[in-house]
């Protein structure tokens, strides 16, 4: 199955009720060969208008920290646990969550990142099943075959300034890790450990 055929089903799903006041579904985007895929919570406003992830104040926070380590949002994949805005900008509910996870899963299993990166408590609970995200961010988890690094969802800086200095690390620590994994199958390192 290919992206295009992916965002097609989400765009017209109606497995929950998210699909009834959606102005459109938030299927993700970039490239189909990127080495991260990223995974936030749900779509707002301007996602919702838009039908693009992280367009809004959270995405020029991603941006940001994906320029920090010369990526773009071309080099990546960027998408949510829940494909349709929830009203009010809620928490996505748990049956939201298990509608929307096969659309996940066939993301990942087409892209096939060497990581996911892990935005947030709500993606936290969803693809980790930990409830701790400040125990758990700057992480790297093997869970099911993947490797999951977990991150505050970039949203938490436009509330507490101090954040961004805590992703920041966090988002070099990934780009570490990514070259330590490139290193490991090119042979040029042999005492990487998870």
């Amino acid at each position: 199955m290919t992206l295009e055929e992916i965002a097609n089903d989400v765009r017209n799903c109606t497995l929950c009720n998210l699909c009834k006041e959606r102005m459109h579904a938030v299927p993700g985007e970039g490239s189909s060969k990127a080495d991260i895929l990223f995974v936030g919570e749900g779509p707002g406003r301007s996602e919702d208008q838009q039908g693009r992830p992280f367009v809004g104040s959270a995405g020029k926070v991603l941006s940001k920290l994906l320029d920090s380590i010369g990526l773009s949002r071309e080099d990546v994949f960027i998408t949510n646990v829940v494909k349709c805005r929830p009203p009010e900008n809620r928490k996505p509910l748990v049956d939201e969550v298990a509608k929307c996870r096969p659309y996940l899963e066939k993301q990942i299993k087409t892209i096939r990142p060497k990581l996911v990166c892990v935005l947030g408590a709500t993606a936290l609970e969803a693809l980790i099943g930990e409830s701790n995200l400040s125990a758990q961010h700057g992480k790297l988890i093997n869970r099911r075959g993947l490797k999951l690094f977990v991150m505050y969802h970039p949203a938490s800086t436009l509330y507490n300034n101090k954040m961004e200095a805590v992703m920041m690390d966090d988002i070099h620590s990934l780009l570490g890790i990514l070259k330590n994994m490139d290193q490991r199958e090119s042979g040029k390192l042999d005492d990487f450990s998870e």
